[in-house]
């Protein structure tokens, strides 16, 4: 006789330095582990709202600036 169980997908938030310990356990356990990586565009948004943004004087001051 074969039972099937039912999955449930749950999103957790942990630090990056306990992803490791959460991997480790997933395998012992016969879990399965999928990231969801932000975007570009939500990495940008990110940025723009957390202050990282710099606006160019000109052409050549944003190429100066390319160029660090």
């Amino acid at each position: 006789m074969q039972t099937t169980a039912s999955l449930e997908g749950v999103y957790v938030s942990l630090p990056n330095s306990d992803l490791n310990l959460l991997k480790t356990l997933s395998k012992k356990m016969g879990w399965s582990i999928k990231r969801q990586r932000k975007s570009g565009i939500e990495k940008a948004l990110d940025d723009v709202k957390a202050g990282r943004v710099y606006e160019a004087k000109s052409v050549e001051d944003l190429f100066e600036q390319l160029e660090k």
